[in-house]
C-alpha cells in the first residue's frame, strides 16, 4: 500500500515536472512571440482581445494535457484515476480547462470545428489518426513543434509522440480546431463589438 502511494506520488510530481519544462521551452516563448502593439482601432481591439484569449485558451489545454503524462490506458476511461482512452483523455481536457463537455467518439469529434493543415497546425488542436482500420478511429492534442500528446492502447500510458515518425505520419488522417471556432469556446471578446460599427460623435446640425 505504502510502496503503490510512493509510486503515485512520484508519477505526479514527474508529470508535474515534465509540465513545466515543456512551458518553458516552447509554450511560453511561442506566447511571447504572438503579443503585437495593440491598434487604436475599436474592431481591431476586440478581434485582437479575442485572438488573444483563443490562443491562451488553446495554449492551456496543451498545458492541462501535459500534466496528464503516465496516466493509464483504460478503453472506455474517462479519468485520470480510473484511466483513459485517447477520447477520453481529450473529453477530460477540454472539460477542465474550458468547462464545456465534448463527444465521447473520436469520430465524432472530428466533425467538430474548422479542418486545419498540417502547416497551420497549432497547440491545442485535435490531430486525428486510422488505427483501427477506420478513419478518424484515434485522436491526440497537438502540442507544438511537430508533437502531440496522446493515450496510445491498452497496457500503455498517456505519452507525447511525433507527427514526423513514420507510422503516424502513414496514418495521419487531418486535424480539426475547437478553441475560438465553436460557439461555446468563443471568447467573449468577439462577440458584440465585432459586429457593430464603432460610434460617431455628433457633429450637430
Amino acid at each position: 500500500m505504502c510502496a503503490h502511494f510512493l509510486r503515485a506520488l512520484r508519477a505526479r510530481h514527474k508529470r508535474k515536472a515534465l509540465a513545466a519544462a515543456w512551458l518553458i521551452a516552447f509554450a511560453l516563448p511561442q506566447c511571447a512571440s504572438a503579443q503585437s502593439t495593440p491598434p487604436s482601432n475599436t474592431l481591431a481591439r476586440s478581434a485582437k482581445a479575442a485572438a488573444t484569449n483563443a490562443w491562451n485558451g488553446a495554449q492551456d489545454v496543451a498545458i492541462y494535457a501535459l500534466g496528464l503524462i503516465g496516466v493509464d490506458y483504460r478503453f472506455g476511461g474517462e479519468t485520470p484515476e480510473g484511466g483513459v482512452d485517447c477520447s477520453g483523455l481529450v473529453r477530460y481536457v477540454f472539460q477542465q480547462v474550458t468547462g464545456v463537455t465534448l463527444p465521447r467518439t473520436s469520430k465524432e469529434l472530428s466533425q467538430l470545428g474548422n479542418k486545419v493543415a498540417s502547416a497551420d497546425l497549432a497547440p491545442g488542436d485535435l490531430v486525428f489518426f486510422n488505427t483501427r482500420r477506420f478513419p478518424f478511429s484515434h485522436v491526440g492534442i497537438y502540442l507544438g513543434d511537430s508533437r502531440f500528446i496522446h493515450a496510445p492502447s491498452t497496457g500503455s500510458e498517456v505519452e507525447i509522440a511525433r507527427l514526423s515518425e513514420g507510422y503516424w505520419q502513414k496514418h495521419f488522417n487531418g486535424a480539426r480546431r475547437l478553441v475560438g471556432v465553436l460557439p461555446s469556446l468563443i471568447p467573449a471578446a468577439a462577440a458584440a463589438p465585432m459586429l457593430q460599427p464603432e460610434p460617431t460623435a455628433d457633429k450637430g446640425p
